[in-house]
């Protein structure tokens, strides 16, 4: 237990310590609507049209025009700034200090209630699942520590967008699905189920590899009772809110804020902007210098290794992780904006993550010699490394850059110090003392959890 609250403890810092842009139009649509519901009980941002380009139009008002998952999740932060700042007058663009800083601490606040949260979770259920599958507590925080800082899912736990969420909701629910085929069935499905809900909520497109994940859940339980808990809690977590906001924002509940999206024309083609996969830009995904997942993920190139390793003892688990994974890189690869535009990486096949970095606990419990062990600590390290990076400066990098993690990350806001921590953006630190405060706090946490796995193993 020691050791899951302290690898609980460093995820949860490490993604509230930094932060992103509070008014990228991501983050601030999402909040926008939230700071509507809880100010008026209206979903409406009109008051905000100006300041975001993501949005939707409907009979002359503007809306948020995503999944409403993270803005509702986002809606008890919203209610706490309300009570502690008062709002600026509202600027006619978005570079004014006083609306961006009132906007950074509801950021701020949601960041570390929601995302952050919803991270630190699933990594500890990754560590327990690989537990159970390895009987190795090495095995499982090298899986679990890759999942959640060594990969995008890091910077992206750092904004209100909906990747890292999804992610993590995946991971929960393959968690619960393998511990209700072991105990307390009908508890675990239910919490699968709401996961899974909860990943549709914030992310349409997550019912594909959540089905995946659901069949797969079905096969192993095979008993009346917690497939319908897992259906009852599904269908709540996801119906019920949706309805309840789409009630109060548009007076019916079979409207999807995709529908009137303006700016984006590409949502026209196909369903809403998805057509068909494109090898080249799967190729791009892949390994492409300016959005590959493998130069900000170096230790995803082990998890293909490790999910053959998991076939050869669980065959069904296996393939349900490869075929999530490979359907949510699939539809990234068939969206009409696949570079996801400003990104760090290929923010639209983040869900995969969770997927594979089951797969690398694994391959760590099949390595036998030491200089294997270490070759693929070093892969950790670097990949960790470069996550720090990249969360410290910049998630969402500009899209005209052919290789952003060097420019403009390493090359111009490493360089210039245009880092967010949270000394920086409220005590007025200096980027640098944040980033090493910080370290300063994870590195003798990371101590005590590899001391705590360390010990947990030996018992």
């Amino acid at each position: 237990m020691r050791a899951r609250i302290l690898l609980f403890a460093l995820v949860w810092l490490s993604c509230a310590w930094f932060g992103s842009w509070a008014l990228n139009p991501n983050n601030s649509t999402r909040m926008f609507a939230a700071i509507g519901l809880v100010e008026r009980g209206d979903a409406r941002i009109d008051e905000f049209r100006d300041l975001t380009i993501d949005k939707a139009e409907f009979d002359g008002h503007v809306y948020l025009d995503k999944a409403p998952g993270m803005t509702l999740l986002a809606l008890p932060a919203a209610a706490v700034a309300e009570h502690i700042t008062a709002r600026p007058p509202i600027p006619p663009t978005v570079w004014d200090r006083n609306f961006e800083q009132w906007m950074t601490v509801r950021l701020r606040l949601a960041v570390a209630s929601v995302s952050a949260i919803l991270t630190a979770l699933a990594a500890v259920a990754l560590y327990d699942l690989a537990l159970t599958l390895t009987a190795s507590t090495g095995a499982a925080l090298f899986g679990a520590v890759a999942f959640a800082l060594g990969t995008p899912i890091w910077g992206w736990s750092t904004t209100l967008f909906g990747h890292a969420p999804v992610a993590d909701l995946l991971v929960i629910a393959v968690w619960a699905l393998w511990r209700a085929g072991e105990e307390r069935p009908v508890a675990f499905a239910a919490i699968a189920g709401a996961a899974l809900g909860l990943a549709v909520l914030i992310e349409f497109q997550a019912v594909l590899a959540g089905s995946i994940v659901a069949l797969w859940g079905a096969f192993r339980l095979r008993r009346p009772a917690p497939l319908a808990a897992a259906a009852l809690a599904g269908a709540a977590m996801l119906l019920v809110p949706l309805v309840a906001y789409n009630m109060i924002a548009f007076g019916t509940p079979f409207r999807l804020g995709y529908e009137g999206v303006n700016g984006f024309p590409g949502m026209k083609e196909g369903l809403f902007g998805l057509t068909s996969p494109k090898f080249a830009v799967l190729a791009e995904i892949i390994i492409g210098m300016r959005r590959g997942i493998l130069w900000v993920a170096p230790i995803l190139i082990l998890a293909p290794f490790g999910l053959w390793q998991l076939a050869k003892r669980q065959g069904g688990l296996a393939v349900t992780l490869a075929s999530a994974a490979i359907v949510v890189l699939l539809v990234n690869a068939a969206y009409v904006y696949w570079d996801g535009g400003h990104s760090t990486g290929p923010r639209h096949s983040v869900p995969a993550i969770g997927m594979l970095a089951i797969g690398l606990a694994v391959y760590w419990a099949s390595l036998d010699y030491w200089w294997e062990r270490a070759l693929a600590a070093t892969i950790l390290a670097l990949s960790v490394a470069i996550n720090l990076v990249i969360a410290a400066a910049n998630i969402t990098a500009p899209d005209e850059f052919s290789f952003p993690l060097w420019d403009p990350i390493l090359k111009t806001d490493w360089a210039t110090g245009t880092l967010r921590t949270l000394p920086g953006d409220f005590l007025g630190w200096s980027p640098y003392a944040g980033v090493a405060l910080y370290l300063c706090l994870a590195i003798p946490l990371g101590l005590m959890l590899w001391r705590a796995v360390h010990v947990e193993g030996n018992r």
